[in-house]
């Protein structure tokens, strides 16, 4: 990350965050597709440190609150951060975090889909700051999502050749 470079791998640990095993699912893409000086994440979902889906499952406004979608957020991109190590072999090769795509499967009615994909947002900030953490990001409601996932994020990083 230039001259203000930081150890994310180890800023990660001593923040006590765990990144998960990967997800144990046979997928004709892959997780993260790197062109040129960027990569690109594919559709995450909650992830417990196994790799396993992690609950609570189902649609916020019915069966998840806001505060359980924020923390599934959260996970989320500990997810994707675990696929993107294995990818680059080093998450101090992320330079920027540029754009994010939130989907929140939503029970009628529910519109607080920008509440909960903040738990990913925070996380990023917190672990990159605001120069290189700061995203542009959308938060839609689905009507379902894979596996009755609450939140699936897709991203796009910048990274270092």
């Amino acid at each position: 990350m230039s001259a203000d470079s930081i150890d994310i791998e180890a800023k990660i640990q001593a923040m006590g965050l765990v990144l998960p095993e990967p997800m144990r699912v046979d997928l004709p893409f892959p997780w993260v597709r790197i062109h040129g000086n960027r990569a690109f994440l594919s559709g995450h979902g909650p992830q417990n440190a196994d790799g396993s889906i992690a609950e609570p499952l189902g649609k916020l406004g019915e069966d998840v609150s806001v505060e359980q979608g924020y923390k599934q957020a959260r996970r989320v991109g500990l997810s994707m951060l675990g696929s993107l190590r294995r990818e680059l072999g080093d998450l101090s090769r992320v330079t920027t975090w540029l754009r994010a795509f939130g989907m929140v499967a939503s029970a009628p009615g529910f519109n607080r889909q920008p509440e909960v994909i903040n738990g990913f947002t925070d996380l990023i900030l917190e672990i990159w700051g605001p120069d290189h953490g700061a995203h542009s990001r959308s938060a839609v409601g689905m009507a379902e999502l894979p596996f009755k996932i609450p939140v699936e994020i897709e991203a796009e990083v910048e990274i270092e050749d």
